[in-house]
């Protein structure tokens, strides 16, 4: 299976970038990983709604660029589904099973995803109700999948 990852901004801590490279390698056994950085847009301080909104489709735009058609797209937004670990593992694997082959995660910035990226959403997935940096989001999902691939193959993992 291609696990692609769509996320808004850079990541320039070292902490974070290693996260991210030893995730990547573990992941490596498991799937095809794609990672694809899209640029954000500066959100000025005390932004308007209307404001907001066209950073979000500019963001959005540069997102859509990489979805394909063929892929399932799942979203992480706080008023997403929640899921188990388990659960997570069960949906990536029934995914497959069904015949996928391709799934987009898709990380928003700063202000969240822009309306045409969530219309394109096949699943909206939140891993909390609190919000993250999406910086740290990317670490946090690539551990979630790991995970998931791991609890799929019997492997152990830590609880």
């Amino acid at each position: 299976m291609k696990i692609t990852i769509i996320t808004v901004g850079k990541i320039k801590e070292k902490y974070l970038k290693d996260a991210i490279a030893e995730y990547s390698k573990r992941l490596s056994k498991y799937c095809k990983l794609e990672i694809v950085e899209v640029a954000d847009e500066k959100t000025p301080e005390n932004a308007s709604e209307t404001v907001e909104n066209a950073i979000r489709e500019k963001e959005a735009e540069r997102i859509l660029k990489y979805v394909k058609e063929d892929a399932y797209i799942i979203t992480l937004e706080i008023g997403g589904k929640l899921l188990s670990s388990e659960e997570l593992a069960e949906k990536i694997e029934k995914l497959g099973i069904q015949g996928t082959s391709h799934i987009i995660f898709i990380i928003g910035g700063s202000i969240g995803l822009g309306k045409s990226v969530l219309e394109k959403s096949d699943y909206a997935l939140s891993f909390s109700r609190m919000t993250f940096p999406h910086q740290l989001m990317r670490v946090i999902l690539l551990e979630q999948v790991y995970r998931s691939y791991r609890i799929m193959n019997g492997e152990p993992y830590h609880k």
